[in-house]
Parts: C-alpha cells; structure tokens; sequence
C-alpha cells in the first residue's frame, strides 16, 4: 500500500502514524463530549487521561513486542523503538490499569467512564488499523480468493510482497466498526454502568481469536504451536475474565441504573 504518504525534505509522513493521529484526535473529541454530558467531565481532564493512556499503551505495545522476540531487539535495540510496531494486547493491558488510576485520582465515575472509553477505544483501535493496512503491517496469509490484497512497495511490512494476501487489517477495522455501532446503539439502553466496556471486551476478543488463524506473520509466538497464538490466549483469558465480572458487575451495578431511569 502507501507506508509514506508525503516527504518533505528530510521528513517523512508516515501512513501508520498519521491514522494514529486521526484516531486519538476523533477519539479526544468523543471523550470530552459525551465524558461532558455523562459525568461532568472537563475537557482538561480529558486530555490529561488521553495523555497518560497515550504512554502507557506505548510502553505495553512496546513490551509486548519485545517478548515476541527478544533475541532480535536485544541484538538491536533500535528495531524496537524506531517504528517497528505495537502488540495491541499491550498497548490495552497497560492502559486500563491507567485509567482505573486517573479515574479513581480524579474521583471520575469509574463504571461510566469505562464505557464512554469503550467507544473511545474502538475509535483509535479501528483507524490504527487502516493505518496497519496502508503500512503493510499485521498482514494475512496468502490466498487465492478474491478478496486477496496484493503489497507491492518495498517499504511496507507484508510479507511476501506481489502475492495476493488477506487483508487481515481492514477485516479487523471492519470487525471494530460493527462492534463499535452496536456499543453506540446500546449506550442508552444499558442494564448496568460498565457493561459496554465488558461487551466490548468479551466481543472483540471472540472476534480477534477468529482473525488470528488469517494472519500471516507468524514470529509473533504461539502458545501451542500452529494452533493457539499468543494473542488468543490473551483473548480467551479476557473473555473468560470478563464474563465472570459481567455476571458480577449486572448484580452489583442494577440498582445505580434503576434509579437513574425512574
């Protein structure tokens, strides 16, 4: 596809990063208008919790990338901070502790603000992964269908380049999207506060476990070879996790909603 999409002298655009920014810029502009309305939220606040999701996801993308192969960057240290991806299971296994912090720091409702950043997640999440497909990154394996994507571009990722491959990414983009519409058409007929975040949760790791078996860059690590990567044991630990809290949380939580719609 297009992994540089304008030089300027010695500077570079790249399409990865710039779908980043578009992301977080929409995902800031969700979170302080609905973060407003539903609890209050300031928009300073809402940058300040953007910020530090921002360092933590890349501290944890960046972890998590290292354990995948630990000869390669320990061998060369600068593959790893120099653009050579993220583990989104990282980059979001960081992240939520940071946000349970700032919300508890700040004195923010805790189950409210983890559905507003649900959506706020699938935003970033969705056009970080149109990013991944202009760059080449995540790629699927080859195929024969005729949905098939052929990378041609020495600079990007995918491998191997001229062979018709699955678009692993834009499946995935699309996957979030619908997840996404669906959280956004339940937000005002949820049961409980906190239970678009567990849908999300439960949803998107039902659908990345699925995604895994067309993607096509292998060295990321499997947990039982050929079978079970370590992305999908993450997920399959998360679904489980989150459907013993979503039990908890619909008990626990009912009563608050009740109220609130009487």
């Amino acid at each position: 596809m297009h992994p540089e999409l304008f030089e300027f002298g010695n500077f570079t655009i790249y399409s990865y990063g710039f779908m980043i920014a578009v992301g977080v810029i929409v995902a800031v502009a969700y979170l302080a208008i609905q973060g407003k309305r539903e609890v209050n939220l300031t928009f300073d606040q809402a940058n300040n919790l953007f910020l530090f999701i921002f360092i933590a996801a890349v501290v944890g993308g960046k972890v998590f990338l290292f354990f995948e192969n630990p000869s390669l960057y320990i061998e060369s240290p600068r593959r790893l901070l120099t653009g050579s991806g993220f583990v989104f299971y990282g980059s979001f296994l960081f992240a939520v502790p940071t946000m349970l912090w700032y919300f508890k720091r700040n004195k923010l409702p805790v189950y409210q603000m983890l559905d507003i950043m649900a959506v706020v997640t699938c935003l970033v999440h969705m056009l970080g992964r149109v990013g991944c497909f202009m760059a080449g990154c995540c790629y699927g394996k080859p195929t024969t269908s005729m949905f098939g994507v052929t990378f041609t571009d020495p600079a990007c990722q995918a491998n191997p380049l001229n062979t018709p491959l699955f678009p692993t990414q834009l499946m995935e983009a699309g996957f979030i999207l619908l997840v996404m519409m669906g959280l956004l058409f339940l937000r005002s007929k949820k049961q409980f506060h906190g239970q678009l975040f567990l849908m999300y949760l439960m949803l998107y790791a039902l659908g990345r476990f699925g995604l895994e078996y067309f993607r096509g860059d292998q060295a990321r690590g499997f947990v039982i070879e050929d079978y079970v990567s370590n992305s999908q044991f993450i997920a399959l630990c998360i679904l489980v996790v989150a459907a013993i809290v979503y039990r908890k949380w619909s008990k626990r939580n009912k009563v608050v909603v009740d109220k609130r719609k009487k």
